[in-house]
């Protein structure tokens, strides 16, 4: 195969794209495109080696396999490895234990599946996860596997269908893409089936090469129709990293524009054209040959820099990682990827060897550490278990586990078959249960609780992680809240809490009203919220509503066993009322405004004296993570603030 150096700085051009997307640069929302551009480079260069061989008739399954080992695994294991210390030294354990998870099924070639089902790509815990860019390997390495076989069989039966085949399965994926983006999206982001059509592209760009050479002969013959489309596919591929963010469908029809931008140029931008030649130039051409490095350390060193900080890294700081990572990258690249490449150097034995080796012992490790719940015995210094320390900071799941985040009538989630008051809202809602009961052991409450939706009738948050479908269950659990409600008559009071800030103004949610959506603003939440209100006054039903806990988007709940397990000072993880974000005053001051302005009860949970707000009283953790109470701070401040009155007294 003809080395084209033009597509070293297209891998560049992802590489940074992808990187610079996971710093959080604004300018680069939709820089996690780079990774599709990836997915048709290489289906484009698999399927010409793979052809090249059939057609010279010396194609080898193993020896396809052995080239797959030798480029993948070594740098992989590598920054595996480096994981490890700072994983057990800077990890919690249920942080740790979902990186062993992890090193399990990035050893498998699963870990697609994996994160698929703990979080979604753009979630905030993601940007917890060491191994989450390891997701995008994993599709490779399932297109490995099935993608030879697929060509060896079509090649013996009926090798002119190969091409139709191929364009039939780049179809139905990329209509699959396009629903499940909008109804399963977790599941089409990560998943081979619906990310199959953009290596498809590739594949079909191999097959136009070889078996229609004389039309991309006539093609390229033509200087400024190859001008042109090499200038779009580079616009194209520039358009979608700067103009995409977290709130675009994806992988749907949106990814046409990075996938066929890669194409145009792949097919058009030679070393004769402007595009190629910038792409050829010297230093794109040497980030691209230690593309895949890069792409392995940086967002490990992101992440650790996250757990170690507790909050978000100054951009000074990810820059220089980012610096790190391209260092990292060369001396990977120059003393790992070069020489287990080097046939001469490592022979077929012994890279198989290797693989088997390798992926045995991150297999065991993860099994272990999941086994032993992320290895929470670790002590301190002073005796003090790591186990001990993550109870005090356990979430309160409300009346019980079924509760939690679900909507039931079951007797597991009321204290009384005739409840006094109901507790509407998601997770900060759910939140609320233990402190009222523990203000009174006797509250007759029912929980009534579904995660990111708010207590509101009529309308409902869409996001990348709330889609249509996700939202117009929002709204059937609230109907069915009205609907108990209008049946029984024992409910007295309403205790209303939630995130809120979805409903607020956010450009990456929109709000879902009559079956249409509209962006989510302060107005219509305004609106809504007093109808909702209205509603239940004229079901005899008194509405308090909570502020959520204030929030200054440190992580205080990890920073409070850090700092009980390393020695350090508790004080540092509390904060000033002034240091809160906007999103947590914005909140505040719009409940404030509408219980004020519908005279309902109003009360404020942050527990903060003269402006500082305390992340402990008297060795009892108050918060759970970044915003939620734990299980005994809920209990310690329903006691403290006295919820049961405030909430029945109307204080």
């Amino acid at each position: 195969m003809e080395y084209r150096g033009e597509i070293d700085g297209l891998r560049a051009i992802a590489v940074l794209a992808v990187i610079f997307f996971h710093t959080g640069f604004k300018a680069f929302e939709g820089g996690f495109v780079g990774v599709d551009v990836f997915f048709v480079i290489s289906g484009y260069l698999i399927t010409t080696i793979i052809l090249a061989d059939k057609n010279k008739g010396k194609f080898s399954i193993v020896n396809f396999y052995e080239r797959r080992a030798r480029r993948i695994l070594p740098a992989l294991f590598l920054v595996m490895l480096c994981c490890l210390p700072f994983a057990w030294l800077w990890l919690l354990p249920n942080h740790l234990k979902d990186f062993c998870k992890s090193l399990t099924a990035v050893s498998t070639f699963s870990s697609n599946i994996l994160f698929m089902n703990e979080s979604g790509y753009f979630a905030t815990e993601a940007e917890l996860k060491p191994l989450l860019h390891a997701w995008s390997l994993s599709v490779e390495e399932q297109y490995y596997v099935l993608f030879p076989l697929f060509l060896m069989v079509l090649w013996k039966l009926r090798k002119r269908w190969i091409f139709g085949s191929l364009m039939a399965i780049a179809v139905v994926s990329l209509i699959a893409a396009q629903w499940g983006a909008y109804n399963k999206p977790s599941e089409t982001f990560f998943l081979l089936p619906t990310r199959g059509w953009e290596l498809a592209i590739g594949a079909l760009i191999a097959f136009y090469f070889l078996y229609k050479q004389e039309q991309a002969e006539f093609i390229s013959s033509h200087k400024i129709t190859s001008e042109a489309l090499g200038s779009l596919g580079l616009t194209l591929i520039c358009y979608s990293v700067f103009a995409f963010n977290k709130s675009t469908p994806f992988p749907s029809l949106y990814a046409l524009v990075p996938t066929i931008g890669t194409a145009l140029i792949i097919i058009f931008s030679t070393s004769d054209t402007i595009v190629g030649r910038f792409l050829s130039t010297k230093i794109l051409v040497s980030f691209g040959l230690i593309s895949y490095s890069a792409y392995l350390w940086h967002h490990p060193l992101f992440v650790f820099a996250r757990h170690r900080s507790l909050t978000e890294p100054s951009v000074a700081l990810l820059l220089a990682l980012s610096v790190l990572s391209i260092v990292l990258a060369y001396l990977s690249w120059r003393f790992v990827e070069k020489p287990f490449r080097d046939k001469n150097a490592v022979s077929r034995k012994t890279i198989f060897k290797f693989a088997v080796a390798g992926s045995v012992a991150f297999v065991a490790i993860g099994i272990i550490g999941e086994i032993n719940n992320g290895f929470d015995k670790r002590t301190n210094d002073s005796g003090i278990a790591l186990s001990d320390l993550s109870k005090k900071v356990i979430i309160n799941h409300g009346l019980s586990d079924d509760c939690d985040e679900k909507f039931t009538l079951s007797k597991n989630c009321r204290t009384s078959d005739e409840p006094e008051i109901l507790v509407w809202g998601d997770s900060y809602a759910s939140h609320l249960v233990q402190g009222i009961m523990a203000s009174n052991p006797q509250a007759k409450i029912i929980q009534m609780t579904k995660s990111s939706c708010g207590p509101f009738f009529d309308i409902a948050p869409v996001s990348y992680r709330n889609t249509i479908n996700e939202a117009k269950d929002c709204l059937n659990f609230n109907n069915s809240v009205r609907d108990w409600l209008k049946s029984n008559n024992t409910v007295k009071y309403a205790v209303l809490s939630a995130s809120f800030s979805g409903y607020l103004g956010h450009k990456n949610i929109k709000l879902l009203i009559k079956g249409k959506t509209y962006d989510s603003n302060q107005e219509l939440a305004a609106e809504y919220f007093n109808k909702t209100l209205d509603e239940l006054k004229s079901m005899g039903i008194t509405p308090v509503v909570f502020s959520p806990m204030p929030q200054n988007g440190k992580n205080i709940g990890e920073c409070l066993v850090r700092m009980e397990f390393f020695g350090g000072d508790l004080n540092t993880c509390g904060f000033n009322i002034g240091e809160a974000t906007e999103e947590s005053k914005r909140v505040h001051e719009f409940l404030k405004d509408i219980a004020k302005n519908h005279k309902v009860v109003f009360i404020d949970e942050s527990h903060c004296d003269n402006g500082t707000c305390r992340a402990y009283i008297d060795k009892t953790f108050i918060y759970r993570d970044v915003k939620h109470l734990s299980q005994e701070g809920s209990a310690l401040l329903g006691k403290e603030m006295d919820f049961y009155d405030l909430i029945v007294g109307n204080k």
